[in-house]
């Protein structure tokens, strides 16, 4: 483990310190080392005792990780975590100066910059824009379809089967469009009013999505659209339509705002269906912990 010194060191030091030497811990140690990483802000907070009892540990356990840092006691290790809290992190209106910082470093310190400033953005845009209570609207349709088709090629064939996946864990009604080796108006062949299909794309826009959300329409389903523009024709007409921003510095438009916008639709349905749904997400995992599809973070 990388000793340290408190005089100099800041919280993002210990951590990036632990995060490289944690496989060089005992069983034990690696269980707070593992707890502090991913609970960073509860060291400013908690006594050695307090910790130690969520992290499920003995107290000198964190004596011991803090010795292994060159810190002389647990006190010693937390004080650049509660200096980070007293100084405050960094306010909202100063995320300008954050990143110019970055981008005074070098080349692709500004690539990184442009990079950072446009997923935020984007993120910000999209849902700045967006009223909650349409999201609520098309998670009900959502939950009382029959089936739920995503279609998605190109950038967005990995979104659309992102969100399915995610969605699966719970459901068995979500399919990603097109299947392998078909095309998207072959699987929406037996789909009517009953059904639901979830439309992405951004300029210059796919024919083949606008001709099967047109083809989706003529058969009563109910299409929402996600797309970068209120004019895109797989928005106009549809029940349902989100746009969302996908600025970028690079070649191919963002997903970041994309991503955030599907998890977010999909925690509204989560979030008003009924608890069997909840059950059977907590089945799944606990079926693949059974399975050993798993790794143990944590061996002896």
């Amino acid at each position: 483990m990388k000793s340290i010194s408190s005089a100099t060191s800041n919280s993002q030091d210990v951590l990036s310190s632990l995060s490289d030497g944690i496989e060089s811990l005992t069983p034990e140690m690696r269980k707070a080392a593992a707890y502090v990483l991913d609970n960073p802000n509860d060291v400013s907070v908690s006594s050695i005792r307090e910790i130690a009892a969520v992290a499920d540990v003995k107290p000198n356990t964190f004596v011991r990780l803090a010795h292994s840092l060159g810190f002389d006691g647990y006190e010693e290790f937390r004080s650049p975590f509660r200096e980070e809290v007293r100084n405050g992190p960094v306010s909202f209106p100063d995320r300008a100066r954050w990143l110019q910082s970055i981008g005074k470093r070098d080349a692709l310190g500004a690539l990184y910059r442009d990079m950072i400033s446009s997923a935020i953005g984007n993120i910000e845009d999209t849902f700045a824009a967006i009223d909650a209570s349409e999201l609520n609207q098309a998670a009900d349709v959502i939950l009382k379809s029959r089936q739920v088709f995503t279609l998605g090629v190109g950038v967005n064939n990995s979104n659309a089967n992102n969100f399915t996946y995610l969605a699966s864990t719970g459901m068995v009604r979500f399919h990603a469009i097109p299947k392998p080796g078909s095309v998207p108006a072959d699987d929406l062949a037996f789909a009517n009013r009953q059904d639901v299909l979830i439309a992405l794309t951004c300029k210059p826009y796919r024919v083949e999505v606008v001709e099967t959300v047109e083809i989706a329409r003529e058969q009563g389903m109910t299409v929402i659209g996600i797309s970068d523009s209120a004019a895109s024709p797989i928005i106009t007409g549809s029940e349902f339509g989100f746009v969302v921003s996908v600025d970028t510095p690079q070649f191919f438009p963002s997903s970041v705002s994309t991503i955030a916008l599907l998890e977010t639709l999909l925690s509204f349905v989560i979030g008003r269906a009924d608890a069997n749904i909840v059950n059977r997400v907590e089945e799944f995992h606990r079926r693949r912990h059974a399975l050993g599809l798993y790794h143990d973070e944590i061996q002896s």
